[in-house]
């Protein structure tokens, strides 16, 4: 009798931790696409539906079950090794039992139900409905968690898993062949898009291309031709005087009808101005619900700050897009030496994790702005400083901007001056 509650605990545990892991690992389209027709698919599919709806409110219960299993049949093992064994070799049995319940209620009923999550959640649907509707069991969870908030309140804490357990989780997806490694890094970058705001992404003032409101039509068609660009914000008295946004399709509509000569302020159209602090996933929100391609980043004490696009937002979800128009040179470039020479513009965590850096993160975005903030003056090309066992050297400087920076580390620097 104690054998079979064994057993029986075992298997348990085991077909609630094979579906965890797969409610984790499947969607409602993925389940729906396997749908065949019948009605005992389609039961299926929506209990699973419903299961992932509600899936925080059935993760609490789930993990209570999990662990009760395991405790019980724990204590079962426990009572019968000391009550038939010595004390030496029923600890030995508790130790076999720890190594057995890991593996077949742990890791291999989450590897089976990760490598097979769509048929797993289906295939277990009915079982987790039943089990964790059971009365005691939310009662019991619910109480539990409450207690757990008195303790340790938790009401402010974020619901799901946190994002690097999502990354790792992708991670070890890769590893186990269950996606590859373009999945898992448009997986990283939607977890990752949630926290950046519009100046990470944006064109900053300094790269922003703009016509005078006071330009013809000509002229306005002849710049946006030659930047390669279908919208252009108009400005008045600089370019913190942003008055409207021209379309190219506007300026040639207006040639073809004979108005090369007119002003550009009778095409101007609305344009929309966000903060630099706001997210990019709202802005993406709210582009879509009000249809416009371009937004002017203003800063704190409402200048301008810099320009971003509706391209500038899926970049950062996709990656470069690049097009006809587009001729830059790369951002990172490898030297020679084992040195990089980058982009100012390139933002710290970016480097960071394209050139294995660990370049340190701080009131500024860019390499540019580390820069500025050691110097705490403008420097000039040739000039270097240090940081973290890091060597800045200024390579070009246009103006008051810094525009390509060499980077090397401490101990390839040493690795340099030996070999000469």
């Amino acid at each position: 009798m104690p054998l079979t509650a064994v057993v029986v605990l075992l298997l348990l545990a085991v077909l609630l931790v094979a579906a965890e892991a797969a409610l984790a690992f499947t969607s409602v389209p993925r389940v729906a696409s396997l749908a065949d027709g019948s009605d005992r698919m389609n039961q299926r599919i929506a209990r699973v539906t419903k299961l992932l709806e509600n899936a925080q409110e059935i993760l609490d219960p789930l993990r209570l079950a999990i662990v009760t299993l395991r405790l019980g049949e724990a204590s079962v093992v426990a009572l019968l090794a000391t009550d038939r064994l010595a004390l030496p070799w029923a600890l030995v049995a508790m130790a076999v039992n720890l190594v057995v319940v890991f593996v077949v209620t742990e890791a291999l009923p989450r590897i089976l139900g990760t490598l097979h999550a769509d048929r797993a959640s289906l295939a277990l649907a009915p079982f987790i409905t039943a089990f964790i509707g059971a009365l005691p069991i939310r009662i019991t969870a619910g109480a539990l968690v409450r207690l757990a908030n008195v303790i340790a309140p938790g009401k402010g804490l974020p619901r799901g898993p946190f994002p690097q357990e999502l990354i790792a989780m992708a991670d070890a997806a890769v590893e186990d062949s269950v996606i590859d490694e373009g999945e898992r890094d448009l997986i990283e970058s939607v977890i990752e898009f949630g926290g950046t705001v519009v100046r990470e992404v944006m064109v900053p003032r300094t790269d922003m291309t703009t016509i005078g409101a006071d330009s013809t039509v000509a002229d306005a068609l002849q710049i946006s031709s030659a930047e390669g660009y279908s919208r252009v914000p108009v400005v008045g008295d600089g370019i913190d005087d942003v008055t409207g946004l021209l379309y190219v399709k506007d300026l040639i509509r207006a040639e073809l009808d004979g108005r090369a000569a007119d002003k550009v302020e009778l095409l101007l159209r609305p344009a929309h101005f966000v903060p630099e602090t706001k997210k990019v996933s709202e802005l993406l929100k709210e582009m879509q619900q009000q249809s416009f391609h371009m937004a002017v980043a203003i800063d704190e004490y409402g200048g301008v700050a810099g320009l971003v696009t509706l391209e500038d937002l899926i970049e950062e979800l996709v990656g470069e897009i690049v097009d006809e128009y587009d001729v830059e040179e790369p951002l990172v470039q490898r030297q020679r030496d084992g040195s990089l020479q980058v982009d100012a513009r390139i933002l710290i965590g970016e480097l960071n994790d394209l050139a294995g850096l660990d370049l340190p993160e701080g009131d500024w975005d860019t390499v540019g702005g580390l820069v500025f903030d050691l110097f705490g003056r403008i420097p000039h090309e040739a000039d270097t400083c240090e940081v973290d066992g890091y060597t800045l050297r200024v390579e070009r400087v246009q103006g008051r901007r810094i525009t390509k920076v060499r980077i090397l580390a401490k101990e390839t620097e040493r690795r340099t001056e030996s070999a000469v």
